[in-house]
């Protein structure tokens, strides 16, 4: 019985695959259109939702942060800590006619994708008009210290 419900199960997802549906998550991607944010929760509620992990802060200095549809909007150039205690990405923006702003991504707006770093909750227009960020007495946090990073897949 179990053979005959694997058998199923594979063939419904392989005339799914061979006839060209993509899933619903990858046509929305296809069209560009981006993952409507939550707004009844903060940025803190939705990062808990996404299993965050720990992750050394060297370790994410240096890699790139990616908008929904793959396209590189810059790299981590410093992680830095508000007097808060808000912890902020600070991304050199990239591209053809950017002059390298740097810009400020809170910690839970984002998620770790393997060795890259997913926008998620900040949509790229907003991101490309976001102003430059300034050094207002943020403390550098330091390359062995832990951090907790939402993670994501695709």
């Amino acid at each position: 019985m179990r053979k005959l419900f694997a058998t199923l199960a594979l063939s419904v997802t392989l005339v799914g695959a061979l006839s060209g549906e993509a899933p619903a998550q990858d046509r929305r991607l296809e069209a560009g259109v981006e993952a409507p944010v939550r707004t009844d929760l903060t940025p803190e509620q939705r990062m808990a939702r996404r299993f965050p992990q720990a992750v050394r802060a060297g370790f994410l200095i240096g890699l790139p942060l990616l908008d929904v549809r793959d396209r590189t909007l810059g790299r981590v150039e410093q992680v830095v800590r508000d007097g808060a205690g808000q912890v902020t990405l600070v991304v050199r923006r990239s591209g053809w006619f950017d002059a390298g702003q740097p810009v400020g991504v809170p910690i839970e707006t984002v998620a770790i994708l393997a060795r890259q770093i997913a926008l998620l909750d900040i949509p790229r227009d907003a991101f490309l008009a976001s102003p430059e960020w300034r050094d207002t007495g943020a403390a550098r946090v330091a390359e062995n210290e832990t951090l907790r990073i939402a993670i994501t897949r695709r």
